[in-house]
């Protein structure tokens, strides 16, 4: 007992002092008009780092200086961290916004789709120049259920087949 104790508190300790570096992507096919339709929700703290290190600049998302700065730094970094392929075809993204939900920020894209995707190849290097063991997971959406990817620095792409 005294031993699950101690390791619980290793276990916190460790957690508190070696952050985990994730983003998490959905990605929705949307029959009715044809689009893709992605959000992305990325620790703002991560990004801040990010943005920083791409522009040469601090950044700010809670109390930007100049907000329409950041919104064009974080649409610039998003379109060119962010690659789809659907149906060996280049989806064009566009950025509509973000917003901020307490220690993420989520960043909306969309493009027009070729059609039903039956395959899907997906490029996510979000944060991936900032953190060695930075993690991306993708999920895309027909319908309810979602077809996964976990990206990284060693795998920054792959494939879904439906």
């Amino acid at each position: 007992m005294v031993y699950n104790y101690i390791f619980t508190l290793i276990l916190g300790w460790k957690v508190l002092f070696h952050p985990f570096y994730i983003s998490l992507t959905d990605i929705r096919y949307n029959d009715a008009s044809n689009t893709i339709e992605v959000a992305q929700k990325i620790f703002w703290d991560d990004l801040e780092r990010g943005l920083g290190e791409t522009f040469g600049t601090k950044v700010d998302f809670l109390n930007p200086n100049d907000p329409e700065k950041l919104k064009k730094m974080v649409e610039k970094y998003v379109i060119q961290h962010n690659e789809i392929v659907i149906n060996e075809k280049n989806i064009k993204l566009t950025f509509l916004g973000y917003e901020i939900e307490e220690e993420a920020v989520w960043i909306y894209l969309e493009g027009e789709s070729s059609g039903i995707p039956k395959t899907v190849n997906i490029r996510n290097t979000i944060l991936i120049d900032q953190f060695n063991d930075q993690q991306n997971i993708v999920n895309f959406y027909i319908g309810k259920k979602p077809k996964s990817l976990i990206l990284y620095k060693e795998k920054i792409e792959g494939e879904i087949a439906f």
